[in-house]
């Protein structure tokens, strides 16, 4: 199973790649406590603990590729990838999120995106970018 989301966020790809890839950054983006890396082959947690993967590919301010899986995957099912491009249109980025190998029908991970990161991360660049 995979899908792709796409959203737009108030923010350059800059500041949303230096975000996703910032400890801090993104425990406030999310609201889930986060340790997170901007090294390729690092691993990482987010969603206090929910969510654990690595990172397989990163390119500044264009693209991230995480191998990505939460505490709901059986033992014997092989990690998802999420793989996000960014993209600048004005003064807005396009984020386009693609999560393959989802194995289940994947439904409330597409809820889980949206609720759980694409919303607060617009609310928190609403707040960060205003100040």
């Amino acid at each position: 199973m995979e899908f792709t989301l796409t959203t737009n966020i108030k923010a350059t790809p800059k500041q949303i790649y230096k975000s996703w890839l910032s400890t801090q950054r993104h425990s406030k983006m999310t609201g889930g406590a986060a340790f997170v890396s901007d090294k390729v082959g690092d691993t990482f947690t987010a969603w206090d603990g929910y969510i654990k993967g690595k990172n397989l590919e990163l390119e500044p301010y264009n693209r991230i590729v995480q191998a990505w899986r939460t505490k709901n995957f059986e033992d014997n099912e092989g990690d998802s990838q999420i793989e996000i491009l960014l993209s600048e249109q004005g003064e807005e980025t396009t984020l386009t999120l693609t999560h393959t190998n989802v194995p289940e029908s994947g439904e409330h991970y597409k809820k889980g995106w949206s609720e759980s990161y694409f919303e607060p991360m617009k609310r928190y660049f609403e707040v960060i970018n205003n100040d």
